[in-house]
């Protein structure tokens, strides 16, 4: 029993790990950030803006592991102004995130190329695919959204 909870706990933080290093991964290759203080004119908020991905990417994952139940504040007004602004930047987030995926299509050769890959990167590429297709059927099939 012992073992198996530590390999499950092992098998839970290497597969964060992993996650966590491909989305900022990605927000970096594009230079996501660097590109939108560009384009408003705020260079000089750049080292803010990403402090804020990055506490926003700490709040998120905290709130996902420890979920809020119950009454988040006195006025229901609180309770509906949450999560309102939460889908809000999550959609801002989703929008910027999903415009800059187009980009890391420039960055795959680039990656392949550094690593000296130059037979199956098609199939490098399904694997990623596939394996995203999976754990997103995963998580939507054993309900694991619903403790969000």
């Amino acid at each position: 029993m012992f073992l198996k909870l530590v390999f499950l706990w092992v098998l839970g933080i290497s597969s964060g790990i992993m996650v966590s290093a491909g989305v900022f991964t990605v927000l970096f290759v594009v230079g996501l950030v660097p590109r939108f203080a560009g384009r408003t004119n705020t260079a000089k908020y750049e080292i803010f803006y990403e402090e804020c991905l990055i506490a926003g990417s700490v709040l998120g994952t905290l709130l996902s592991v420890f979920p809020i139940n119950g009454h988040i504040g006195a006025s229901k007004l609180m309770n509906t102004a949450l999560p309102v602004f939460t889908g809000i930047f999550a959609g801002i987030f989703v929008g910027c995130l999903s415009i800059a995926l187009a980009e890391v299509l420039d960055g795959l050769p680039v990656f392949a190329r550094r690593i000296k890959l130059k037979i199956g990167v098609s199939t490098a590429v399904a694997a990623i695919a596939f394996g995203k297709l999976a754990g997103s059927l995963f998580y939507f099939l054993k309900d694991f959204y619903i403790g969000i």
